[in-house]
């Protein structure tokens, strides 16, 4: 799993270019599947499994979308200005190195500041490409990036950028290539611009109208000083109960526990006061799914250097190879 991941978060997808990070995993996947399509907002769609007569068609939804910036103005000094393409938070953006997709290198800076007590907004920054005039920037407005972050293993841990939700996509590649006999139709949806609003997978879950849908994304931790949230790294899968976005279906969290204390997995339930997931969008789609997610616990969501506790992946991985392996019946 963490060569799997290492791989994953090296390609670079910020969203709306997911091209690049949607032909790796296709790579991976098309040989397990029975067919793999991509749709006309980006997304990779791929169908496991036949639905037997006490299966259902069941959605997964993992983005492989990331955060990244996109150029506004370029100064007469050269200095590139930019909008953040999904949730930045300026203070985690400071001296990072971003990558734009043309090849060009910058480093993120701040305007001279008289009260450093002030937190920057994210106009007050810019990149730094070692230009001196508009005329010799190599990025022009419109142009995209991304962090540039080598991927650490710490003990059990990993830390890169884009493990949101480059995470969720190796759990789901994983379940794609060892789920084994399954009952369900599993519809497998690698989707296109979650940063920015959900809206891959609300094209993906109209066209595929599931019995139940489930995503798998990160969320945030309260094991970190000042934070103040239940979630922490290495003590299993998050089952999401509620985010910003959605109530999870109770037959959903209750579904999952169970077969979490049934199969002795560890597990946590998660209420996140900001942000949301795919499974908002596919709960609302057509006549209304039953949704819920599996939550990785992650530290510094949207930063540089995101961290995950590869138990934590892994147990979220078994959780959902379980669940699917077995008829599910919602009551």
């Amino acid at each position: 799993m963490k060569e799997l991941i290492q791989k994953l978060v090296a390609v670079p997808g910020p969203s709306g270019y997911e091209g690049k990070i949607r032909d790796f995993i296709k790579s991976e996947i098309e040989s397990h599947v029975s067919s793999v399509k991509v749709d006309a907002l980006g997304n990779l769609i791929a169908i496991k499994g036949e639905k037997k007569a006490n299966g259902l068609t069941i959605m997964l939804s993992a983005h492989m979308d990331e955060v990244g910036v996109i150029v506004t103005h370029v100064d007469k000094h050269g200095f590139v200005r930019f909008s953040q393409i999904g949730g930045l938070n300026p203070i985690n953006c400071m001296a990072a190195h971003v990558v734009f997709l043309n090849g060009t290198r910058g480093i993120v800076n701040c305007d001279r500041r008289e009260d450093l007590t002030k937190v920057p907004a994210i106009t007050d920054l810019f990149i730094d490409v070692g230009a001196s005039s508009p005329e010799d920037c190599p990025v022009k407005i419109g142009e995209m990036g991304y962090f540039d972050q080598p991927f650490l293993a710490l003990g059990n841990r990993v830390v890169s950028k884009a493990l949101d939700d480059r995470l969720g996509c190796a759990i789901l590649i994983e379940l794609i290539k060892n789920i084994g006999e399954t009952p369900h139709e599993l519809i497998c949806v690698f989707s296109s611009q979650e940063e920015v609003g959900i809206r891959g997978v609300t094209a993906a879950a109209y066209s595929s109208d599931p019995d139940l849908g489930i995503a798998i994304d990160v969320t945030a931790v309260g094991d970190t000083p000042g934070a103040k949230m239940e979630v922490g790294l290495g003590k299993g899968p998050a089952i999401k109960v509620r985010d910003e976005g959605m109530l999870s279906d109770p037959r959903v969290v209750a579904m999952m526990r169970a077969c979490a204390e049934k199969n002795k997995i560890a597990y946590q339930l998660e209420i996140l006061r900001g942000g949301t997931t795919d499974a908002r969008a596919i709960q609302v789609t057509r006549a209304g799914v039953p949704a819920g997610c599996v939550s990785i616990p992650t530290r510094y969501i949207h930063s540089p250097s995101e961290m995950a506790d590869l138990g934590d992946i892994n147990d979220s991985l078994k959780l959902l190879q379980e669940l699917l392996r077995n008829p599910i019946e919602l009551k």
